[in-house]
């Protein structure tokens, strides 16, 4: 059975929307495809863009959803990815982008409904 993983990420402070994305997608996005590569099957970060057009700060910025096959897949994939040299490259690239206190990581539990 599918497992999700939902990440909540808010960019850094004085980072506008546009350098954000184009940043995540040119740049760090690369280093989620080389650490997930083989583990997930699934990598998709949707980017959030109020309806009501405020431009006013809202909580987070972009939502990441990971999709592994199953659990023991997807807690294999964090003891990997919790190896130094390859937190290290997570996290220096993390910072250049991300509030890391605003950070925010849930399982998904999913409920349909079929309309």
């Amino acid at each position: 059975m599918t497992v999700t993983v939902l990440t909540l990420l808010k960019r850094r402070e004085g980072m506008s929307k546009a350098d954000f994305i184009a940043y995540y997608e040119t740049k760090h996005r690369l280093i989620g495809e080389k650490v997930l590569s083989g583990w997930a099957s699934r990598y998709e970060r949707l980017h959030l863009h109020p309806l009501d057009g405020a431009t006013l700060a809202h909580d987070y910025d972009v939502v990441l959803e990971i999709d592994f096959p199953d659990q023991a897949t997807c807690d294999a994939c964090f003891a990997a990815m919790a190896d130094p040299a390859t937190m290290n490259e997570i996290v220096d690239d993390e910072v250049k982008l991300f509030d890391r206190s605003r950070m925010r990581t849930y399982a998904v539990e999913r409920h349909r409904s079929m309309l």
